[in-house]
């Protein structure tokens, strides 16, 4: 029989177990099928637009494009000079306990005063009862007086605190650790509420988004390993990801699922914005 197999091991060692026989009918089933591959695009895990809440004089520039940055970072400062003072006066309000520590010295000072002259009324009654009731109405409105300067006192805290929010509300910070990729606004222009400032991006963690025919994504389960091809230039050739999203529903116009695969990105190695291929076994 003519050499007609691709695969001369495989062909000697079925000659020698199996025979002729079994030879020829091997030569006539496939040898497997070929997996398919899907390319997309890798995108950062987080890719932010950062704006501010209110309107105001672009005051600092605290970042520079392309510095790595911490969550909570200060990043871009509005001006906030006339929102500091009132912040500082309703501090000042707050923290003043004069009239309240005050208060409560008199009450203190009433309590033992109304004990004693208590006991002695009892006792020989040489106090009149005016003066006894004189002392309990001095108590009672020294205890409302007391009531009144603590809920003041919560008052001027949630004033304070409000105070302070409106002060931030001018400090464009980082909601979490990443690159500044763009610094829109320069130093003394007029920036809008809701206008983008900043953006800031996350490639620590990159995913890979793809479509994929719904008759093959069966074969893909969320939170299995699976091998991605980098496009040609990279400086890394493969990576190992894990499938995080495989959607329940294909797009109706296409035929196509969704599918997002992350890997680790250490170093920001990988650049995001190119292209990444996996292969699916039919």
């Amino acid at each position: 029989m003519p050499n007609t197999t691709p695969y001369p091991l495989l062909r000697t060692l079925m000659q020698r177990t199996c025979g002729p026989l079994w030879f020829c009918l091997a030569l006539l089933l496939p040898l497997g099928a070929q997996a398919k591959g899907f390319s997309g695009l890798i995108y950062p895990l987080h890719d932010i637009t950062l704006s501010a809440g209110v309107s105001g004089l672009v005051m600092k520039r605290v970042v520079l494009l392309g510095q790595a940055v911490k969550a909570d970072q200060l990043l871009l400062q509005l001006d906030d000079r006339l929102q500091s003072i009132e912040s500082n006066r309703r501090r000042v309000i707050f923290e003043d306990q004069s009239e309240l520590q005050a208060t409560r010295d008199r009450l203190r000072i009433l309590d033992t005063l109304l004990q004693d002259t208590r006991a002695v009324f009892n006792r020989t009654g040489s106090i009149s009862k005016d003066e006894l009731l004189r002392l309990e109405a001095e108590q009672l409105a020294s205890q409302g007086r007391l009531a009144q300067l603590v809920e003041q006192k919560k008052r001027e805290q949630l004033d304070y605190a409000s105070a302070e929010r409106d002060r931030l509300q001018r400090h464009i910070t980082a909601p979490i650790s990443g690159v500044v990729t763009k610094i829109i606004p320069q130093v003394g222009e007029w920036a809008k509420a809701g206008d983008p400032m900043l953006h800031l991006v996350d490639s620590s963690v990159a995913i890979l988004r793809l479509a994929v025919p719904h008759n093959l994504a069966s074969a893909l389960k969320v939170g299995s390993q699976q091998l991605i091809r980098l496009e040609s230039g990279s400086s890394v050739a493969e990576v190992t990801g894990q499938i995080k999203f495989v959607s329940p529903v294909a797009d109706p116009a296409s035929g196509l699922v969704q599918v997002e695969v992350n890997f680790s990105n250490p170093g920001r190695r990988i650049k995001t914005g190119i292209k990444g291929m996996i292969d699916i076994a039919p």
